[in-house]
């Protein structure tokens, strides 16, 4: 596996070793040794498992502590843009975007401390999104940032007239209003 750091503290892009022959592939999509030996102390409590179709844009969520969650997100099938808000007040990134193309093809993935809002947008026909969850989900911690806020000023790559949103993200305030008890410890 290879850890790329973003220039976001603690934000990774994970690229691991892929083996092909004629018969498939195989890789480690996890292995906590490596992560180790990276500096990444991860104790992962839960999986979660989307399907979306084209369009979709998820998020912005995340949830607040002391219930907050990293997150090691992959896709399983189709391509996603991935979107990541850095909420942790005194960072460097505090306020700034990150995104990144996931896919089943390029098999990477994104490694995302606590203290980041994620979001993704389906590019492709459809996409399965798999990610591991440090903390368990906490629906009384549960926050979220508007997906089209203009102080963001995401491209999420899907043109807003096939833009498929729910109505629960329809309501997440603004980042300026957001709820955040996040905190940048280098």
């Amino acid at each position: 596996m290879h850890f790329r750091p973003t220039p976001f503290p603690g934000l990774f892009i994970i690229n691991p070793k892929v083996f092909e022959d004629s018969r498939g592939y195989f890789f480690e999509s996890f292995n906590q040794q490596a992560f180790l030996a990276n500096g990444i102390e991860q104790h992962w409590v839960q999986d979660n498992q989307s399907k979306s179709s084209y369009g979709v844009i998820r998020g912005l969520h995340y949830q607040l502590n002391p219930y907050a969650q990293s997150k090691l997100v992959r896709v399983l099938h189709g391509t996603i843009l991935d979107v990541v808000v850095d909420l942790r007040k005194g960072s460097p990134g505090y306020g700034e975007v990150f995104t990144v193309e996931l896919s089943a093809e390029n098999k990477m993935q994104l490694l995302i401390p606590k203290g980041f809002a994620h979001g993704f947008s389906v590019l492709s026909p459809f996409a399965e999104v798999l990610y591991k969850c440090d903390s368990i989900y906490n629906k009384e911690s549960e926050a979220g940032i508007m997906y089209n806020d203009t102080s963001l000023n995401i491209d999420w790559k899907i043109p807003a007239i096939e833009a498929i949103i729910s109505d629960k993200d329809r309501q997440h305030p603004d980042f300026a209003g957001c709820r955040n008890n996040f905190e940048f410890n280098p």
